[in-house]
């Protein structure tokens, strides 16, 4: 896992007040739109797992999980799924757009993300990133302890 994507969306979410006016631009692209642009591509297929589209089956667990809780752990990533899908250029929004599509299709009662949708996305997320982050600490610490010619525990 690179550390780049990770900290390009720590650093966003890191913005504080500026959730305060969380706004939703109106010219983004639609969840079908960035479905055929990024995620077609692991979601046609089932690459490495992924579920694919419209495969309700695969789709209930998650779906189960709920939008916002599915939506900002996709997009720190999870099991094999890379972080924004794989595309750095990818907005939070249009991801979430995209996510939503996708679960649509396959069952799910979602609808793209309101403002306060975004905004339990984006905490999810946020969730997601700190507890990579003390994992990330974790396995620091444990490397360190190495480097001393400790055994760590």
């Amino acid at each position: 896992m690179t550390l780049r994507p990770l900290y390009a969306a720590l650093m966003m979410l890191a913005a504080g007040p500026a959730l305060a006016q969380l706004s939703i631009p109106p010219n983004l692209r639609s969840g079908e739109q960035v479905y055929r642009q990024v995620c077609v591509a692991c979601h046609e297929t089932g690459v490495a797992h992924a579920p694919k589209f419209k495969d309700a089956q695969a789709w209930a667990p998650l779906i189960k999980e709920g939008q916002a809780v599915l939506t900002g752990h996709a997009w720190v990533g999870v099991r094999a799924m890379p972080a924004q899908g794989g595309d750095p250029k990818l907005t939070l929004v249009e991801f979430s757009r995209a996510v939503a599509y996708m679960a649509s299709q396959a069952g799910g009662d979602w609808k793209d993300p309101d403002v306060a949708m975004m905004r339990r996305i984006i905490g999810e997320a946020e969730k997601r990133i700190d507890h990579s982050i003390a994992e990330s600490r974790k396995m620091k610490q444990h490397l360190q302890q190495l480097s001393r010619g400790k055994t760590p525990r």
